[in-house]
């Protein structure tokens, strides 16, 4: 199975001037835990998650308003290809200890996928448990 067959393809993204509190109402309204940064070309540059907002943002005491997108942003991002095999990329999840992985098409954003994405499909249960595993570890 690839990952064009189990992407979400209705991606929000933001660019990377978009302020921290305008990304986290996304996340609110959304109910997502984290969102692409891309160029207008949809050419993903970073990514930050709710996570990124709470220890690099919150816990630094910056402001959620004028701090940027930019400033905090994920940069050096592992994507999938919209033709990688879903098995391919939860081990590559587990390597890089990400829960969330952009797919891309010729370097364009086209779709996001999760962890849990593939855990609701009994094929890749045991996969991306131990992926969780690998996530979960602390060095």
């Amino acid at each position: 199975m690839k990952l064009k067959e189990i992407m979400t393809k209705d991606v929000t993204a933001v660019s990377a001037g978009t302020s921290i509190y305008d990304v986290a109402q996304i996340m609110k309204d959304q109910n997502i835990g984290s969102v692409p940064i891309c160029s207008n070309g949809m050419n993903v540059e970073g990514m930050i998650t709710d996570r990124d907002i709470v220890l690099r943002v919150v816990c630094e005491d910056r402001d959620l308003k004028t701090t940027k997108c930019e400033d905090i942003m994920t940069d050096e991002l592992v994507v999938g290809k919209i033709d990688m095999e879903v098995e391919a990329a939860i081990e590559l999840m587990g390597d890089v200890q990400v829960r969330r992985l952009p797919v891309v098409d010729n370097g364009k954003l086209v779709g996001f996928v999760a962890l849990g994405d593939m855990a609701v499909n009994d094929r890749f249960d045991r996969s991306t448990e131990e992926a969780l595993s690998e996530i979960s570890k602390q060095h």
